[in-house]
């Protein structure tokens, strides 16, 4: 069920964060500052030092926007909080990142289903700086919005072990690239540092047939040998790994299924 709703963006972009909001958003990003220095890859940490977020109050979508259109002509669009697979992959499609204008509540610092402003601006704006994931992103978005659902349904779960969840090898060490580990203090020490989760070498195939759950920590990464492999990956026929993923079906869950966690 539906809890929050994105607040009104006035006609310069603008959003009026309240000072409670403005504490939150501090406290959000000084909390998770602390856990992503050494376990986030470079080119996060470069977009975040080009985005250079501020501290005592939640940043606007034009001082995102400069900084994207700037490195790679992606902007930011600011959405109702939940939107359709038609809306997002049109967004994508024209280098527009869905951003919902709405902020966390204490209560749920920890973990929120729903996708809110630091999750978007914090999680994924600084991967949308580096030229290979932004043309990745592009491609990824074009090619949903002309899919079936079914297929849209693979694609998914594309999106979610890459932009969400992925992690990507640096010299010797696995560091996260993926929004949804980098806005979670929690998943982002599990990812790394936990020896329940299995950590796999990146396979499209295996990823585009891979379930998920969005409300657990996840049981599996997927691991890049480098972030230009997303590129790379948005240069081949990924549309017919789709239909090849479609006619294999699903891997086993990893996971118990959601209906038998509330017996």
């Amino acid at each position: 069920m539906m809890t929050y709703h994105s607040k009104p963006v006035n006609h310069k972009g603008f959003v009026d964060w309240d000072p409670e909001e403005d504490a939150i958003w501090h406290d959000l990003v000084v909390r998770q500052q602390s856990v992503i220095r050494s376990r986030a890859c470079q080119a996060y940490l470069d977009g975040l030092e080009m985005l250079n977020l501020p501290l005592d109050h939640v940043p606007q979508l034009p001082e995102i926007n400069r900084v994207l259109l700037r490195e790679t002509g992606w902007q930011v669009s600011p959405v109702p909080a939940l939107i359709n697979f038609d809306r997002f992959f049109a967004l994508l499609a024209e280098k527009q990142f869905p951003v919902a204008t709405f902020l966390r509540r204490r209560e749920e610092f920890d973990y929120l289903q729903e996708p809110d402003f630091f999750h978007e601006i914090f999680g994924h704006c600084a991967m949308l700086t580096h030229p290979d994931f932004a043309a990745f992103t592009h491609i990824y978005g074009q090619l949903g919005k002309n899919a079936t659902p079914q297929q849209r349904a693979y694609l998914a779960r594309l999106y979610w072990f890459t932009v969400e969840f992925g992690l990507v090898n640096e010299g010797n060490h696995t560091k996260i690239y993926g929004g949804g580990i980098l806005s979670s203090p929690g998943e982002t020490i599990y990812s790394l540092d936990s020896p329940i989760p299995t950590r796999e070498r990146f396979n499209v195939h295996n990823v585009l047939r891979t379930p998920y759950r969005i409300d657990i920590m996840q049981p599996v990464y997927y691991v890049l040998d480098d972030i230009r492999q997303l590129y790379q990956l948005s240069q081949t026929d990924l549309m017919g790994h789709v239909e090849q993923a479609m006619a294999a079906g699903l891997l086993p869950p990893l996971f118990t299924p959601k209906e038998e966690t509330h017996a």
